[in-house]
């Protein structure tokens, strides 16, 4: 607050000095002691003066502190202003940059940082394999050149496939008697397992893959897929895809790609599976189940939806059911599997079977021998308790669109793709 006058308490501004010498000048001598000496007071803190230089000298003092102090006061707000707007600062940047590090790490997990896709990723693992003793060179050249070969005609290798296990499992469960009451399994599908080009984010397209392997056995199928009559390549696939949004499939999911899948890692999900089936006439939907139905974050509606679509035309007495159905694609965040069958126990409970990508194709061999003991299967089985993710969404096929029927669903894919259970 502004200075006050000692004597009359007024508001003097800088000009206190002034105002006490011009105002109050007479009061600053006071009485004698008695003894004949003149005493002076100071009206500020009552220290008695025996001159009236020294007072005066004194005074001066008290108002140059003052005056200090009201500009002392005056510089610290500006520094605790500047130290507050340099601290924000910092914090701002430090936002900034942590930001821009999860952008880049979300780009790396996602595949969209620009590191190389299938090529480069298979030729660096080669090349740590040969490091570490555990390929030969001549291995790797061979194994370049198979590559390199793929990539060229777009069809894959076949080196991470598994065949027959559907006719295996067919046969087990004929001769399973001790808590299976029916068991329903797809049409014959093959497995695919991620290989040093795709680990770490190739599931989609292996699911793919699968699904892809199954349809190629069905004459239902043959004519939407006369142009695609082996297994795609995963670039492939890539090309695929961008070829469905080109068409103007889920403008929406195409941008978050940037309208681009060949030569990254991308991961790939339901709505890239449902655009790149439908872009080729094959009906199919997507079933969202966007929260859990049943105790302890469990999906049992998921279960019962997989049930339906397997024994819908299939409500024969027998206990094994080689229907003639798809497999289904099952995505939840992070991984994707293909679900190939499912089980009733004698207890009426559900059990799903699903070919995993991470599965190796020695596991996955196991299954196919014809002495099997049935301890393979804990690889395929996912009991409800198994499965506690938040979403699950599944892309399951059901037949042959028409040319307009496409077009109408590349339409309402640009507004909506999914169903969801509530």
């Amino acid at each position: 607050a502004p200075p006050e006058c000692p004597f009359c308490g007024e508001t003097a501004g800088r000009e206190l000095e002034e105002h006490v010498r011009a105002r109050h000048g007479h009061l600053l001598g006071a009485p004698g002691t008695g003894n004949g000496e003149q005493l002076y007071e100071c009206p500020m803190c009552s220290l008695t003066c025996t001159n009236i230089q020294i007072l005066e000298e004194h005074v001066d003092l008290h108002l140059e502190e003052h005056s200090f102090s009201e500009g002392g006061n005056i510089r610290d707000l500006e520094l605790a202003q500047q130290l507050q707007t340099e601290e924000d600062e910092r914090q701002r940047s430090e936002e900034e940059k942590r930001e821009r590090e999860e952008f880049k790490k979300l780009q790396r997990q996602y595949g969209l940082d620009n590191s190389g896709g299938f090529k480069q990723q298979f030729l660096k693992n080669m090349e740590r394999e040969v490091d570490r003793g555990r390929m030969q060179p001549f291995e790797y050249h061979k194994r370049k050149a198979d590559m390199m070969e793929s990539l060229a005609s777009g069809i894959d290798d076949g080196k991470t496939k598994t065949s027959g296990v559907i006719e295996a499992l067919c046969k087990y469960y004929q001769n399973e008697n001790r808590d299976v009451r029916r068991v329903w399994l797809s049409a014959g599908v093959d497995h695919f397992h991620s290989s040093l080009g795709d680990r770490g984010w190739g599931c989609g397209y292996r699911n793919f893959q699968m699904l892809l392997s199954s349809l190629l056995q069905n004459s239902l199928y043959k004519d939407c897929l006369r142009d695609t009559t082996l297994i795609p390549s995963i670039p492939k696939i890539q090309s695929m895809i961008e070829d469905a949004w080109r068409e103007g499939f889920d403008p929406h999911g195409a941008s978050h790609f940037n309208n681009r899948l060949h030569g990254s890692k991308a991961w790939i999900g339901a709505c890239e599976i449902y655009s790149l089936l439908t872009s080729l006439r094959i009906k199919c939907q997507i079933i969202d189940f966007h929260k859990p139905t049943g105790p302890m974050g469990t999906h049992p509606r998921l279960f019962e939806w997989v049930l339906h679509y397997y024994s819908t035309d299939n409500e024969g007495g027998a206990k094994v059911v080689c229907t003639s159905k798809p497999p289904i694609y099952l995505q939840h965040q992070g991984h994707s599997r293909t679900v190939i069958g499912i089980e009733e126990k004698k207890n009426k409970s559900l059990c799903l079977l699903l070919f995993d990508p991470g599965c190796s194709s020695q596991e996955m061999q196991k299954l196919v021998k014809q002495n099997s003991d049935g301890t393979g299967l804990k690889l395929l089985r996912k009991f409800v308790g198994s499965l506690k993710e938040k979403q699950y969404q599944i892309v399951a096929v059901d037949g042959v669109l028409s040319l307009g029927e496409k077009d109408a669903r590349c339409r309402a894919s640009q507004v909506l793709t999914s169903e969801k259970i509530p």
